[in-house]
């Protein structure tokens, strides 16, 4: 929970800092030295490969994991938002507002109790009266009933009645509201995981402009290339950068192996072209070291030979033999000194080795490793005609009457704001869910899969390997091994489920979809949680799957570069 708000006034010298932070778990290193400065009023993003410790540095800021080694400090009260709501779920959305405006309500109390101290003439009242007044500025206190509808309007809350239970919304809902907690607690420290993940447009331009104007540091992790662009003052990048290391003190296969942190003062699109840049020069370099090191190598062996040793001295004599013998010893120790001492120096700054990179290998018909396309059914497999067709879908209070047709190549984007459909419709048209009212016309044998928004749910203590075989089948796990689609790194096919990050686990969902991939491919935010990289090569790979594919999304980039056909929903009133 986080602490009551400090009256004490941040000054420029108040920064959020992360001192040599390192952190290890059983089965994998996640943090090696990360050091890094977050001032008031800059807005810091990590990124990083899935698993590269992103949340676990936040949780570490937060004071709610500790470091193996290291030291975090950050000015005033902090906040986490991060996966678990901060408060009870049986409480009214009422009773959550309430306690999230507590604390900033005792800030304009404390104005008045000094300025009632002031008045009656007690010593050091003005100086209290002051501190306590800057507090309530850099809260908005003042605005704060303005603060709370605006937040609630903005993130799609205001139509909510007040005396429902938290138990009773939604996860989006709920995920809405525990920000909302957060934004109007207004902590010094704002520590953000995954914030826009349920937010539409709307409710993320009101996030944009509230953390624009705040006051201390943010750090925030996200996989919102729009929302990154647009807040993002400096990046953090966790993934492994080239340092020199003389050994090899890390798991190159890890995504979270990298030593320190790489800060980017810039915009992510900036950033992706230099990243880039600086990959191909840091696996340029390590190639031509290596080659050195196997030059110097075998230099220093053979230089304890000089000369030619079958050819003895043009005489025989005592003096020329150790004359030669001198000379040789001579010229032998100065070449093996210097190949030596070359070969310890490149041995000591030689750059690691650039860990291998997890490569999507797209959804392509190729993908689940058998060279096959999704079969459609009998009566429609040799049909130009509309795949699936829905007329009038209705969910009450979820979903107004939807009509949509599919064919066997369609590419369809479903938008519209929170709360407008898009998750009931695609649970609908996966079976999922029964609707209320109309009509769903589609093959008998026509297969059609769901990806969530969420990782469904599997045993924590189960191998990801294992989990994957018990999906799919063991026959089929064998034939198209988790190895094929390049989602799930190869040491963590033998970690428990429970020990994988979000990311991962969503990775793990798309992997086991993927064995067998049907015929219409449904994808409920398929950017939410997923690496910016994955990110990237999913969308690149959407016109390749060999079916129909239908994608409900928020994400700015996705929408821009869409092209198949849209739906947009407007919502049941």
């Amino acid at each position: 929970m986080t602490p009551p708000l400090h009256s004490a006034a941040l000054s420029a010298a108040d920064h959020l800092r992360v001192d040599g932070v390192s952190r290890s778990f059983p089965d994998r290193r996640v943090l090696t030295d990360v050091s890094f400065t977050v001032s008031s009023g800059e807005i810091a993003a990590l990124i990083g490969e899935n698993g590269s410790g992103k949340s676990t540095l936040l949780r570490i800021a937060a004071g709610v994991d500790e470091p193996d080694v290291g030291s975090v400090s950050a000015p005033g009260s902090v906040g986490l938002f991060h996966q678990e709501p901060p408060f009870a779920l049986d409480l009214t959305i009422e009773e959550v507002l309430a306690d999230a405006t507590g604390p900033v309500r005792a800030l304009v109390q404390q104005v008045e109790d000094a300025g009632q101290g002031l008045a009656d003439g007690r010593p050091g009242a003005d100086t209290r009266l002051h501190a306590a007044i800057d507090a309530a500025d850099r809260h908005h206190a003042w605005e704060l009933d303005h603060r709370v509808g605006r937040v609630c309007d903005g993130l799609g809350l205001a139509h909510l009645l007040r005396d429902r239970r938290v138990r009773e919304l939604s996860g989006g809902q709920v995920s809405r509201l525990s920000l909302a907690w957060f934004l109007l607690r207004s902590p010094d420290t704002l520590l953000l995981d995954e914030p826009t993940n349920h937010l539409d447009d709307a409710a993320t331009a009101v996030l944009v402009d509230l953390l624009r104007g705040w006051s201390g540091p943010v750090l925030l992790a996200s996989h919102d290339r729009a929302f990154l662009d647009e807040v993002g003052t400096t990046l953090l990048d966790l993934d492994p950068t080239p340092r020199p290391f003389a050994t090899v003190r890390h798991d190159t296969d890890s995504p979270g192996s990298g030593f320190g942190i790489t800060k980017f003062t810039g915009s992510y699109t900036a950033y992706l072209r230099q990243r880039q840049e600086e990959r191909e020069r840091w696996v340029h370099r390590f190639r031509d070291e290596q080659a050195e090191l196997t030059r110097l190598r075998v230099r220093a062996r053979d230089d304890h030979i000089v000369g030619r040793p079958d050819r003895p001295p043009r005489t025989e004599g005592r003096a020329a033999k150790k004359f030669y013998a001198d000379r040789n010893a001579k010229v032998v120790a100065r070449r093996v000194n210097d190949a030596t001492t070359a070969l310890e120096r490149l041995e000591r700054e030689q750059v690691r080795k650039p860990p291998a990179r997890l490569r999507f290998v797209g959804l392509g018909g190729d993908t689940a490793g058998e060279g096959r396309t999704p079969t459609l059914g009998d009566s429609t497999a040799s049909s130009s005609g509309p795949l699936l067709t829905a007329t009038g879908l209705a969910v009450a209070g979820r979903l107004a009457p939807t009509t949509l047709s599919l064919h066997a190549r369609s590419r369809l984007l479903v938008t519209g704001p929170n709360g407008s459909g898009k998750s009931t419709l695609l649970s609908v048209l996966a079976g999922d869910v029964a609707p209320d009212h109309g009509s769903l016309t589609a093959p008998r044998r026509l297969r059609i899969a769901l990806l969530s928004q969420e990782p469904l749910h599997r045993d924590p203590t189960e191998s990801v390997r294992s989990a994957y075989a018990a999906a799919v089948g063991q026959e089929r796990a064998e034939r198209t091994p988790l190895a094929t689609f390049g989602l799930i790194a190869g040491r963590d096919a033998n970690r428990p489920v429970g020990a994988l990050s979000v990311g991962q686990r969503r990775r793990l969902d798309l992997a086991i979809l993927l064995a067998d991939p049907p015929d219409v491919l449904v994808l409920d935010e398929p950017t939410n949680h997923l690496s910016l990289l994955l990110v990237t090569e999913l969308e690149r790979s959407l016109p390749d799957y060999p079916g129909a594919v239908i994608v409900a999304s928020h994400d700015r980039w996705l929408r821009d570069s869409w092209a198949g056909e849209r739906l947009a929903l407007e919502g049941t009133a």
